[in-house]
């Protein structure tokens, strides 16, 4: 078996390095040591935006949280039309300039789509600045809500920051976050912040009986929750 290449290595914005790698056709990028995107398994990634965007009602502006390897970006331009923009909001700039260089035929490319607007900053800032401005949100930051690796991203998978994404979608919006694994506690937080939740299984490759990851869905009504009558009555 090969051995695997060092390609490149990178600082992370909280310090954590970061190693792109080869081994033949494979390539890995890890964290601190923990393998955070292959390219032979980005099933789940893609099931992510397929997932999610199935369930939106409309599909014209779509916030993706995550670059990782730009499968989830590939499988959301494979999605909407023609005029749609796709936000694409990813903190390391180093995994910017690999998805624009060494890895970039990967995915096809996906950051040369005139569709995308890439913004190298939190997802959760662009979520906490918007109202009303999305009709998805894709997130597939950190290991998703069950297992944190970076405690910063607990402002995004925490209570807040769920009510915080309920109010940035449109209405009949849908959330989508990938997941290493279950997590009730995440399920009841998006069911109580109004959306229709769920727990999807996704596989990790594509058509395979193998490593299965979770995708959190939640939809917002199409319609406002009604305004409840307050005790006082009328006037």
């Amino acid at each position: 078996m090969k051995p695997w290449e060092t390609i490149d290595r990178a600082l992370a914005p909280d310090g954590t390095e970061l190693v792109l790698a080869r081994r033949g056709a494979e390539w890995v990028v890890r964290a601190g040591g923990h393998v955070l995107v292959s390219s032979r398994a980005h099933g789940s990634e893609e099931g992510l935006a397929a997932l999610g965007l199935e369930r939106a009602a409309r599909r014209d502006t779509v916030l993706v949280g995550g670059l990782g390897l730009g499968y989830t970006v590939r499988a959301v331009l494979d999605r909407v039309p023609a005029g749609a923009r796709v936000i694409v909001a990813e903190l390391s700039r180093a995994l910017v300039d690999w998805n624009r260089g060494p890895v970039s035929a990967l995915a096809g490319r996906p950051l040369d789509d005139p569709r995308v607007r890439l913004q190298v900053s939190d997802v959760a800032d662009r979520i906490a600045e918007a109202t009303r401005a999305f009709d998805a949100i894709l997130l597939d930051v950190d290991n998703g809500p069950s297992a944190l690796v970076h405690g910063r991203n607990e402002r995004l998978y925490g209570e807040a920051g769920v009510h915080l994404a309920f109010e940035a979608l449109k209405p009949g919006g849908a959330l989508a976050v990938w997941s290493a694994g279950p997590d009730d506690r995440y399920l009841a937080a998006l069911r109580r912040a109004g959306f229709a939740a769920e727990a999807v299984p996704a596989p990790a490759r594509a058509g395979s009986a193998g490593a299965r990851h979770v995708v959190f869905l939640g939809v917002k009504s199409p319609r406002p929750a009604p305004r409840r009558r307050t005790s006082a009555g009328r006037p």
